[in-house]
């Protein structure tokens, strides 16, 4: 907890750093992302991991010594705060690239199985004229590795 201000300049500026630079990391995870390099970004995962909890720590103290804070040094704790307000929208727009890739990635899955079930199941016809459903046993799963 913090007991005097320089002890909470130090403490903000702790904070400011690594939202700082948790946000480095973020941004450039966006750019690989985006650019189709996801090798490249997976391999930011434990720098993003080792940042996150640190923040997670230092928002942890934030919240123990928000008090003292407010009453002593009052401009700090808001410039914290809109510091953090810009945080949380990179963060919003980290997690909207991470999700659209994503879904994208899915959609190329599904695209391809949907490929391969077609080539594997028979083309038969009911006495109606209508295609009839394939049998499971006509279904070949498709097999994914998650490893890049």
């Amino acid at each position: 907890m913090v007991a005097t201000p320089d002890e909470a300049r130090k403490f903000a500026e702790n904070l400011m750093d690594v939202m700082s630079a948790l946000l480095g990391v973020i941004e450039r995870e966006i750019e690989l992302v985006r650019a189709g390099k996801l090798r490249e970004a997976m391999a930011l995962e434990p720098t993003k991991t080792d940042f996150s909890r640190r923040y997670v720590g230092a928002v942890r103290q934030l919240r123990t010594s928000q008090k003292y804070l407010s009453q002593t040094t009052p401009e700090l704790l808001v410039a914290l705060h809109r510091h953090h307000d810009a945080f949380r929208a990179m963060l919003q727009i980290n997690l909207t690239v991470l999700a659209t890739a994503r879904a994208v990635s899915e959609s190329i899955v599904r695209g391809v199985n949907s490929e391969m079930q077609l080539r594997n199941i028979p083309s038969t016809y009911t006495s109606t004229g209508r295609r009839a459903a394939p049998g499971p046993r006509h279904l070949t799963p498709l097999a994914v590795s998650r490893r890049l």
